[in-house]
């Protein structure tokens, strides 16, 4: 089992009963965000950009390196490749201190369901549990979640030109071997990345599922 993340999950369904129970979901989402003032509603067609990473989905513990990384470059401290032995207790405050600010739309979200939308809002939102919106309503923002990336992307040895991620860029981070010491950081960085690419570029949801 593993984190699969999807951008236009509409535009990749068949199944018409699977389609209608999609619809359902995200419309209640669109409802459940109109109660705090965001518009927004998933679009049928597909998206427009297409992902330049290799992986669409990886372990659920691989996204709490990437969170690692980002916290401690939050926090200036020295960012070193995870040891053997996995997060330190260094590690782990930096995380928790972060999230506890409840800012930062990468650490304000469920691990394994849920959703950024195309929308730009400073602080991700934490919608009421009545209305049932997957991970446990944390809702982040695409627009929010690609500032944070572009902030701790030197912290990952990731080249951007003027904010933007050129191509050849994108190739190299997707290539990158095994024994780099941040391959599996700055997998899941580019992973996320030309998600929120896609999901800006199309209005579509970002879903973890």
């Amino acid at each position: 089992m593993g984190l699969e993340i999807t951008v236009g999950v509409l535009a990749g369904e068949t199944d018409e009963e699977e389609t209608a129970d999609l619809r359902e979901e995200l419309d209640g989402l669109s409802a459940a965000l109109a109660g705090t003032g965001v518009q927004w509603r998933e679009p049928d067609a597909p998206p427009v950009h297409t992902s330049r990473a290799p992986l669409l989905g990886f372990p659920y513990s691989w996204l709490h390196e990437l969170r690692r990384v980002y916290a401690l470059d939050r926090q200036d401290l020295p960012i070193t490749p995870r040891g053997e032995r996995g997060m330190t207790s260094r590690d782990r405050d930096a995380i928790d201190d972060e999230a506890s600010m409840l800012d930062s739309h990468l650490l304000c979200h469920s691990d394994c369901e849920g959703y950024y939308v195309p929308v730009a809002f400073d602080e991700p939102l934490f919608l009421p549990s009545d209305a049932g919106v997957a991970g446990g309503g944390m809702v982040g923002s695409s627009q929010g979640l690609l500032d944070e990336l572009r902030g701790c992307a030197p912290a990952l040895g990731i080249t951007l030109d003027g904010g933007e991620l050129s191509d050849d860029e994108a190739r190299r981070v997707g290539d990158l071997p095994e024994t780099d010491p941040f391959m599996v950081e700055a997998s899941v960085w580019l992973t996320l990345h030309e998600a929120c690419r896609a999901s800006i570029a199309g209005g579509h949801a970002i879903v973890f599922q």
